[in-house]
C-alpha cells in the first residue's frame, strides 16, 4: 500500500469507500504496481477480496504483498482472500485436471467451449463475495488483473462487458462493495476489440487511474505519468470530469509523485 497515493486519492483503510468502480489503465508502461497497491489496501481495510489474477502466479503477488506488509497466504487461510490463479486454472482446464480435482466447472470454462460465455466466472465471483452469516468483513471487493487477458483467451468484447456489468450490479450495488480492474491500452493499437473494452469501461468508471510511459522514453528520475480522473456524476456534464496529472517514480516499497497540473476534461 502506497501512502502517498492514498493521500492523492483521499483514501484510507480505516474508511474505505463503497459502491465504486475503479479502472486502472496503462499505456506504454506497466501499471501493475497499482494492482498491488489496491490489493494490500483492501486487505488492510478488512474487506473480503476476490482476486481474479489472470497475469501472474500466486507466489508473485504474495512476494510483492509481503514487501508492502501484507501476507496473501494468511489472508487466504482466514477466508479474507479468494484467489483465482488464472495461469494454473488454464493449464488444469486444458489437461482436464481442474474439474477432476474440484468436481465443479472451472470459472474459466469458456476456454474449452464453443461459445464465449463468462457466466461460470461471474458465478465464481458472486459466490466468493456473497457474505455468509459468520462473515465480519467490511465489504466485498473484486480485483481483476488484467481484463485484457480474457480477450486473449477467446472471450468476445460483448461477453467481457456483460461480465463486468453483472459484477457491478452484484458487487457495487447489491453488496455495496467495490471493483478494481486493470486493462492495457494503446491509442495507436490495431486491436479494436481491446480498445472497445477500454473505452466502454472509461465511460462507466467512477475513478480512472491512467498510467502512461514517458513520451521521451526512459528517465532515471521519473518513471512515468499518471492521470487521476474522477468522473462526474450522471447529473453533471462530461466537461466537469476532474483530471489531476502527476509524474511518478517507483522506489521499491513506495511511489513518489510530482504534480503536473489540474484540469477539467472530456475523455
Amino acid at each position: 500500500m502506497f501512502t502517498e497515493l492514498n493521500e492523492l486519492l483521499d483514501a484510507s483503510p480505516q474508511r474505505p469507500e463503497t459502491g465504486k468502480f475503479t479502472l486502472l489503465r496503462d499505456t506504454r508502461t506497466d501499471g501493475s504496481f497499482l494492482v498491488h497497491h489496491f490489493l494490500s489496501f483492501y486487505l488492510r481495510a478488512g474487506c473480503k477480496v476476490c482476486f481474479v489474477a489472470l497475469l501472474q502466479s500466486f507466489s508473485h503477488y504474495n512476494i510483492v504483498a509481503q514487501k508492502l506488509g501484507v501476507s496473501l497466504t494468511a489472508a487466504k487461510e482466514r477466508g479474507q482472500l479468494v484467489f483465482l490463479e488464472g495461469l494454473k486454472s488454464c493449464l488444469d482446464l486444458l489437461f482436464g485436471e481442474e474439474e477432476k480435482q474440484s468436481g465443479q466447472p472451472s470459472p474459466l470454462q469458456f476456454i474449452s467451449e464453443s461459445t464465449s460465455n463468462l457466466k461460470a466466472l461471474f458465478d465464481f465471483v458472486r459466490t466468493s463475495l456473497t457474505p455468509a452469516g459468520s462473515d465480519s468483513w467490511k465489504g466485498p471487493v473484486l480485483l481483476v488483473d488484467d481484463l485484457s487477458v480474457l480477450l486473449s483467451l477467446g472471450a468476445t468484447p460483448v461477453a467481457v462487458l456483460d461480465f463486468i456489468h453483472y459484477c457491478r450490479v452484484t458487487v457495487c450495488y447489491q453488496l455495496k462493495g467495490n471493483i478494481v480492474v486493470l486493462v492495457h491500452s494503446n491509442e495507436d493499437s490495431e486491436d479494436e476489440e481491446n480498445e472497445l473494452i477500454v473505452n466502454s469501461l472509461c465511460h462507466h468508471s467512477d475513478l480512472i487511474l491512467w498510467v502512461e510511459g514517458l513520451a521521451t522514453g526512459f528517465c532515471k528520475d521519473v518513471h512515468g505519468q499518471i492521470k487521476i480522473i474522477r468522473r462526474a456524476s450522471l447529473e453533471l456534464t462530461a466537461e466537469q470530469d476532474l483530471v489531476q496529472i502527476y509524474q511518478y517514480k517507483i522506489q521499491d516499497k513506495n511511489v513518489t509523485f510530482f504534480a503536473r497540473g489540474l484540469s477539467a476534461a472530456v475523455l
